[in-house]
């Protein structure tokens, strides 16, 4: 029986910690573009805020919309800008803030079977090596938000 209490109270420990570190982490101005009648994919952009005392790392996404969403990134490589899937996750540290927007980071959202238009919003579920899964409403815009600040930290 003591056995059972303390895997019971572990448990919760475990529970009580993945809470309190989800609630740590926070999105802002998620939004995603209306795709041209031609684009097969679409992309979804956001801020995240860890506002804890421990890092994170974003290491996935999914959404109803789209077959397959996946962690991608901007860069330079040989001197030319391409687009590639980010392998491992996208480090988030504690205190820090890291935005996904044109050009940097983004959730790609890939196997679309039909354009997302402009007025509608989907969910999109984020899912963290520690804080677990967070699931956003993303509305899709004609045209990219105004940011505020610039939210270039993390890259």
């Amino acid at each position: 029986m003591l056995k059972f209490q303390r895997a019971l109270l572990g448990a919760a420990l475990c529970l009580s910690t993945a809470w309190a570190q989800a609630q740590d982490i926070r999105v802002e101005q998620p939004w995603s573009r209306a795709m041209p009648p031609t684009a097969p994919a679409a992309a979804a952009y956001f801020v995240l805020h860890n506002t804890g005392a421990g890092a994170d790392r974003l290491v996935g996404a999914a959404t109803p919309i789209a077959g397959k969403a996946e962690l991608h990134e901007h860069a330079h490589v040989g001197g030319v800008m391409q687009m590639r899937e980010v392998a491992g996750g996208i480090p988030l540290p504690a205190g820090a803030e890291v935005s996904f927007q044109p050009g940097g980071y983004h959730v790609m959202l890939l196997e679309l079977p039909r354009q997302l238009k402009g007025g509608e919003q989907f969910p999109l579920t984020l899912r963290f090596e520690k804080a677990g899964e967070l699931t956003v409403e993303v509305p899709v815009r004609h045209m990219a938000p105004a940011m505020q600040g610039g939210h270039h930290h993390g890259h």
